[in-house]
């Protein structure tokens, strides 16, 4: 990768809901325009019941948010009350791809229609590779459900049920990074030699404890993946920030970096947080 990519992470806006905040939503959209990044992924849930005037008015949002690139898929939410025909009918296909220079998203629909629960299905896993396979950048999937438990969550109900296949799947296509939403709590990992990542509800105050409304800003540069938290209104932290130490075997292993060697190339300082 030649060049620095910046990609912004929102999902779970759940327009139609009574702890919807219409002012939360207007402010991401602004913060976005100001930011100028490269993509913008829209991890699902943008209704609360999949009707066609919520749908409608997250799309207005979503429009007004000036990004070259945009990625938008479903969530459970988006799938009841046959909420995917209209889904279609105003952001288009559930599983697509986005490729420019540098950069391979494959972005999929894990839900089902009436359910919590997901899944991707043996059915795709190929469609899938085939997108990643002529991929010589940074590889990044994207869901609406997680595919690892979230902690923080309470009991584990709602991963894709076809999770480990999923992650072996993406193992083997080499993706590196694997991002999703739908609990509304942000989190990373590294999973074997990916990095998985989930971000909160950005427009909502549907939250677990003392989490707030947040999303996810993605900073890659060379071997570094940053992974930031912004709350609108507020500041923004740096959840984890990940370095890739060198190819193996099979897979690409990627280490969390130091953060202290990190701040003095520029990288600002993350506020303490229990995600560090």
């Amino acid at each position: 990768m030649t060049k620095s990519i910046k990609i912004a992470h929102i999902t779970d806006i759940h327009t139609g809901s009574q702890y919807f905040v219409n002012n939360l939503l207007t402010r991401v959209v602004k913060e976005l325009n100001d930011l100028k990044p490269d993509v913008l992924i829209v991890t699902g849930d943008l209704t609360t019941m999949g009707f066609k005037q919520e749908f409608t008015t997250a799309k207005a949002f979503i429009d007004r948010i000036e990004v070259k690139h945009k990625v938008v898929i479903p969530g459970n939410h988006d799938s009841r009350n046959v909420g995917y025909v209209h889904f279609e009918d105003l952001f288009g296909p559930r599983n697509l791809s986005l490729k420019v220079e540098g950069l391979t998203i494959v972005a999929v629909d894990s839900s089902e229609p009436d359910l919590d629960t997901g899944s991707i299905g043996r059915e795709r896993y190929e469609w899938v590779k085939e997108q990643f396979s002529e991929s010589d950048g940074v590889r990044i999937f994207a869901i609406h459900h997680h595919l690892l438990p979230v902690p923080g969550t309470g009991r584990e109900r709602s991963t894709i049920n076809d999770a480990a296949d999923v992650l072996e799947v993406l193992l083997d296509c080499n993706v590196d990074m694997s991002i999703s939403g739908h609990k509304h709590v942000p989190w990373s990992w590294r999973f074997e030699n990916m990095v998985v990542t989930t971000a909160a509800t950005c427009s909502t105050l549907r939250l677990r404890g003392n989490i707030k409304p947040s999303y996810n800003i993605y900073e890659i540069s060379g071997k570094t993946i940053s992974i930031h938290r912004q709350y609108p209104y507020g500041e923004r932290d740096t959840m984890a920030i990940f370095e890739k130490a060198g190819e193996g075997k099979h897979y690409l292993k990627w280490r969390r970096a130091r953060l202290r060697s990190l701040i003095v190339k520029g990288i600002e300082e993350p506020a303490e947080t229990g995600n560090i």
